[in-house]
């Protein structure tokens, strides 16, 4: 993809845009900081088995993705987001201190799940404020500079695990505690945002109260196509697991993630400033195959460097979805109900992430990494599928 002007990135693009971006940011050097660490400190620390490490993550997913959509109609009916904002990224930055004083899993369970709450509280009230932020012709590059942003600091947290880790050798329970640092900073950052508008009302052929105009039937649509695909992609750190066991050492697992979170920062902004220009249904079928693409390949290499080749493929299709979708669900919804649209699909999607965590780590447990990766690959493809053959009507933009 070409390079695009510095000023060309931020035409169209409010200053709560930037600023949100920045709190992105510093979250996730905290939480990235933990994410390769956590199965790691679970299954050598804690003795938890695979089954365990796939319930914990699609439970903490699962409770995130129900408070999605209750936060974002809870906010469309107060026409504010910024304050679910504030109390969803305070409720995660206090839940990383907890994984220290972990003794089992239990507890660690508890503290993903204060990290999640957190998250559920602010991300369709964020995406929703993100849409009010820049001009409607930028929703794509607005989607994807805040994910580039917000995989910077993906970039950034396990680089400092490494050398947290590493060079000054402290323990898995300082880690978390270090972690907190970070993220307090990017709940700091929030008083910086230019005040909100009351969220403005779109033009509507009926007259009702906002939070109640009905989400349009190809929205609805979409998420289900988008669900298909969420039921085979499973948490990540099967992805990472995948790593140890072809012979990579903690420290390169942890530096395989930093080159995909890479990847995908560099490839994000492109992406959304595409999708502005391209049809978004396509740019997502690519991805989709692609995810398809390295699920396969995940099941048939032990290769360390092949390993590296999928998870620079990875990136790219997480820069060609993720922000493309919300911008696309940005499409077919309006000020009204964008926040309950946003919910819809991070609820549905979350909830079957869940299943997806869960599947994948019994397949893992009971049959072998082979099963899990191609089960992935399978609903990827059938959601590929359905998005091609037009089960989602082009939106007027």
């Amino acid at each position: 993809m070409s390079r695009l002007p510095h000023a060309a990135v931020l035409s169209g693009l409010g200053r709560n845009v930037l600023i949100l971006g920045l709190v992105s940011l510093l979250t996730d050097v905290s939480s990235e900081m933990l994410y390769a660490v956590v199965p790691l400190f679970l299954t050598a620390v804690l003795h938890a088995p695979m089954s365990v490490v796939g319930v914990i993550e699609g439970a903490a997913e699962a409770t995130a993705s129900l408070l999605k959509i209750v936060s974002g109609w809870m906010s469309d009916r107060a026409r504010r987001r910024q304050p679910f904002v504030l109390w969803g990224y305070g409720l995660s930055s206090i839940s990383k201190p907890l994984m220290a004083l972990a003794g089992g899993w239990p507890m660690v369970l508890v503290a993903r799940l204060v990290d999640r709450v957190g998250k559920g509280i602010r991300t369709s009230p964020r995406d929703a404020l993100l849409v009010a932020s820049c001009s409607p012709e930028n929703r794509g590059k607005a989607f994807g500079l805040h994910r580039a942003m917000d995989t910077t600091g993906a970039v950034i947290g396990p680089l400092l695990s490494v050398a947290l880790l590493s060079m000054l050798q402290i323990g898995y329970r300082w880690l978390f505690v270090c972690a907190f640092i970070p993220a307090a900073l990017g709940v700091g950052c929030i008083f910086l945002m230019k005040k909100e508008a009351v969220c403005p009302r779109e033009p509507s052929p009926s007259a009702r109260p906002a939070g109640r105009v009905p989400l349009s039937p190809d929205l609805v649509r979409f998420v289900a196509v988008y669900g298909v695909f969420a039921l085979g992609n499973s948490s990540d750190v099967f992805l990472l697991l995948k790593a140890k066991a072809a012979g990579m050492s903690a420290n390169g697992v942890l530096l395989t993630y930093v080159f995909y979170n890479a990847v995908f920062a560099l490839a994000s902004t492109p992406a959304g400033w595409l999708s502005d220009r391209l049809p978004r249904r396509a740019l997502l079928a690519a991805g989709f195959v692609v995810f398809a693409c390295v699920y396969a390949g995940f099941a048939l290499t032990d290769s360390r460097t092949t390993i590296l080749v999928l998870f620079a493929l990875y990136g790219f299709y997480a820069a060609a979805t993720e922000c493309v979708a919300k911008a696309l669900v940005a499409d077919l919804s309006s000020a009204e109900n964008r926040g309950t649209a946003m919910g819809l699909m991070h609820a549905t999607t979350g909830l079957l992430a869940f299943a997806a965590s869960t599947v994948g780590g019994i397949l893992w447990a009971r049959v072998g990494p082979v099963a899990t990766f191609l089960y992935g690959a399978a609903c990827a493809l059938a959601a590929a599928t359905l998005l091609g053959f037009g089960a989602v009507a082009k939106p007027a933009r």
